[in-house]
């Protein structure tokens, strides 16, 4: 063997391990989170971008799904159609990201998902919608069983993962216009408890890197409750919405739903004596108070009613829920579309008008 040829192999050899080096999956010190604890308030677009937000529905129970189709629903162009002709002026789109992805920590993200997302994420924004992008349903971040048709990721690699795939969805869509908005976690809690403050701050880091001054959602544990605002640190960003979830009074809104250990005792609750309407404005109340203390509007990201209710109080629920949220200056989302609280009715292809009205009408 010449000096040449020693001298090549040994470049070559040199060049397959920067390549690995590069390819092979970043620890979480690569992922600093953002200082926290000293939150300017929101910037003028931060606030501009939740007023105009006004009143919006989720998209979901179609890719936040294990598999799209997987809970009987898949993404429809003609969807989107029908929800900007109704009114409708910012869509919440989930998305299980963490079951399109590699099982390993660098959690590469299907280039065939992201198609298929793309195709909603700008039918969405091309019909004139602030499009709120999620990560939904990353069962294991959690600590909570998979759903059907999840696959299982090794412990250790989860925080990993969630901040990998931020940086692939980060740079994905860095070039879409500010309509685009991202929202980092959908109802942290289990094992996010005590860790979310701190995994929220790498994530916001993360998106900065390519996306410095894009809107994002953040909200508080224990499912996005407004009972957990107090607990919530936000990083030191003014680009920054915070949004709450709100089901209350839980026995009527989740009455029948098959995943709510005793929901079936719940059927036939009616909607919404004056304690009822205790439960639903205590926690408005708490988050108006928190926005108004920290500078930061509130996004009601999810409300509804379960479809096993009445319908006649599913109304009556909506439109309090709907008129309460206004009074308080914030913007929602339906809590959804089209499957079991659905506004829409995919298989009539027609709306619930009652639940249409309450929402949109006058």
């Amino acid at each position: 063997m010449t000096i040449l040829t020693r001298a090549a192999l040994l470049l070559a050899c040199a060049c397959s391990l920067l390549a690995a080096c590069a390819s092979a999956p970043a620890s979480l010190a690569d992922y600093p989170p953002m200082p926290a604890g000293a939150a300017p308030g929101a910037s003028t677009p931060a606030i501009e971008t939740a007023r105009a937000m006004g009143r919006g529905v989720n998209f979901g129970n179609i890719f936040d799904a294990p598999t799209e189709g997987a809970w009987g629903l898949r993404f429809d162009a003609t969807l989107v159609a029908k929800a900007a002709e109704a009114g409708f002026t910012n869509a919440r789109l989930p998305v299980r990201w963490s079951n399109h992805a590699s099982a390993d920590g660098e959690a590469r993200i299907d280039p065939e998902f992201f198609k298929r997302v793309d195709e909603a994420v700008d039918a969405l924004l091309d019909k004139g919608f602030i499009v709120v992008l999620n990560m939904h349903h990353y069962r294991q971040l959690d600590g909570d069983a998979l759903d059907g048709g999840e696959a299982p990721v090794a412990d250790g690699l989860h925080a990993l993962r969630f901040l990998n795939m931020w940086k692939q969805i980060a740079q994905h869509y860095s070039t879409r216009g500010p309509k685009l908005v991202f929202e980092l976690y959908n109802e942290p809690h289990g094992a996010q408890t005590t860790r979310w403050n701190d995994l929220a701050a790498r994530g916001l880091q993360v998106v900065r890197r390519s996306n410095p001054t894009r809107i994002v959602i953040i909200g508080p544990t224990q499912w996005n409750s407004a009972n957990a605002l107090a607990s919530l640190v936000l990083p030191n960003d003014a680009n920054l919405i915070v949004t709450v979830h709100h089901y209350e009074p839980f026995h009527f809104t989740h009455q029948g739903a098959e995943w709510a250990s005793g929901a079936a005792a719940w059927l036939g609750t009616p909607c919404c004596d004056a304690a009822q309407l205790a439960q639903m404005r205590g926690p408005l109340d708490t988050a108006l108070a928190w926005s108004l203390r920290h500078r930061y509007p509130i996004y009601l990201g999810e409300f509804g009613a379960y479809g096993k209710a009445e319908m006649g109080a599913r109304v009556t629920y909506t439109r309090r829920m709907r008129d309460e949220a206004e009074r308080r200056g914030f913007s929602w989302a339906y809590w959804e579309l089209a499957s079991g609280f659905g506004v829409y009715d995919p298989a009539a292809r027609e709306w619930r008008e009652p639940l249409k009205n309450a929402l949109l009408g006058p």
